[in-house]
């Protein structure tokens, strides 16, 4: 699908597919968001990011990507269902699907604590064949009878019984999707929650240190091969899975392998490793070396044309270190072949390995706090809006 085809709309019953209607950077930024923040999710091998999420755990800022996405998807199911000014976002999310991930025929409406969804939306970020196996999504009636999901592409529909629905099995990869719901019901409009969470946990300043992310506990990010166990004898720390299929590996300055507590453990400063090499840059905590290593995989194409003397302090590792790192291992893994097996898009990672320099990883780490300050500024001056109107808005800011 070339991303500058005009947008198409079909209309079936009471559903309307649109492609094209997220461009290919907006799905990137939203990929980056998602597999640098995301905890285990809702089913077996699936993971969300919402963002009250996002706001707890110190990186509030990153929900600024998606206040104008959220805005044309509420335009377009007001625009289509006929009902203007009606509608409030229940819920948005980022989902991913991993390998062993389904679910069956259901409407988004079928318990009776989501009977006030009214719409649902689902954007697909990334594509069938290129970046997973599976994963086809399938309506009950009607046509189209099933939906191939392409990078940029939304299916909108009733979250009713008229638009009962299912996702076949993902076989390999990873499929990324966002997801909205809506709703009539004022009581459940979810940015009024939004914006007294910000204004409880938000504190109005630009220091750089509130762009630092803070790990929430870990059982958030502990992924089972059972996930009605919580037994921490099997799977790993989805945080430290993200970063292995990478190529990466942690090292904590002082030996943390005797440390048993995982929350207290995400919490400590590291510095990451690659093959014999030790990256000498501190990061607060692992979901900060996260976000940057997620960044640079996001921003890496930039690199190629980019002609930047740039200084990096990289050593080789000791046998000390690598040992403190190989007994690591065990605590945030207990299965190796399970992370690759549940994080298994080879084609992805092995281009993410192959391109990697740590010159241009040293020049990510900037650029990522330079996005991080510009989009603290962007909530900082919109946030005085949002609460006056109660309610999320893209505000237009005078840069000047």
């Amino acid at each position: 699908m070339k991303m500058g085809d005009p947008e198409e709309a079909e209309e079936h019953g009471r559903r309307l597919i649109l492609h094209n209607f997220l461009s290919f950077q907006e799905c990137k930024e939203l990929e980056f968001i998602h597999k640098s923040n995301c905890t285990v999710g809702y089913r077996p091998h699936v993971f969300s990011t919402t963002l009250s999420h996002l706001i707890a755990t110190n990186s509030a800022h990153l929900i600024m990507p998606f206040v104008p996405i959220r805005e044309r998807l509420k335009e377009k199911v007001e625009e289509f269902f006929g009902c203007h000014y009606e509608l409030f976002v229940e819920f948005t999310g980022l989902i991913s699907w991993s390998r062993g991930s389904s679910i069956g025929w259901h409407s988004d409406d079928n318990r009776p604590y989501l009977k006030q969804r009214d719409f649902a939306a689902v954007c697909y970020l990334n594509s069938y064949g290129n970046d997973f196996k599976g994963g086809l999504f399938h309506f009950q009636d009607g046509d189209p009878a099933t939906i191939v999901p392409s990078g940029g592409d939304v299916v909108i529909y009733t979250a009713d019984s008229r638009n009962i629905h299912s996702v076949d099995e993902i076989t390999d990869g990873e499929r990324l999707t966002l997801a909205l719901w809506f709703s009539r019901d004022a009581t459940y409009d979810e940015d009024a929650k939004l914006i007294t969470l910000l204004s409880q946990n938000f504190l109005h300043d630009n220091a750089p240190e509130l762009c630092l992310p803070l790990p929430a506990s870990s059982n958030m990010y502990w992924f089972s091969p059972d996930q009605a166990s919580s037994d921490q004898q099997l799977g790993f720390d989805i945080c430290w899975a993200r970063l292995h299929v990478l190529g990466y590996d942690l090292l904590f300055h002082q030996d943390k392998s005797y440390c048993s507590n995982m929350s207290e453990l995400l919490m400590e400063p590291l510095r990451l490793t690659r093959g014999d090499e030790l990256f000498e840059h501190e990061f607060i905590n692992i979901l900060h070396a996260l976000q940057v290593v997620q960044f640079y995989c996001w921003k890496a194409p930039d690199f190629k044309s980019a002609k930047v003397e740039e200084t990096t302090s990289v050593v080789f590792l000791s046998q000390s270190q690598r040992e403190r790192f190989v007994c690591l291992k065990s605590l945030f893994a207990k299965d190796v072949r399970l992370v690759d097996s549940v994080f298994s898009n080879a084609t992805f990672v092995e281009s993410a390995r192959h391109s990697f320099n740590w010159v241009d990883f040293t020049i990510a780490i900037a650029m990522w706090e330079d996005y991080a300050r510009k989009l603290h500024r962007e909530l900082v001056m919109s946030l005085p809006h949002w609460r006056t109107q109660q309610s999320i808005f893209n505000v237009s800011l005078d840069e000047k």
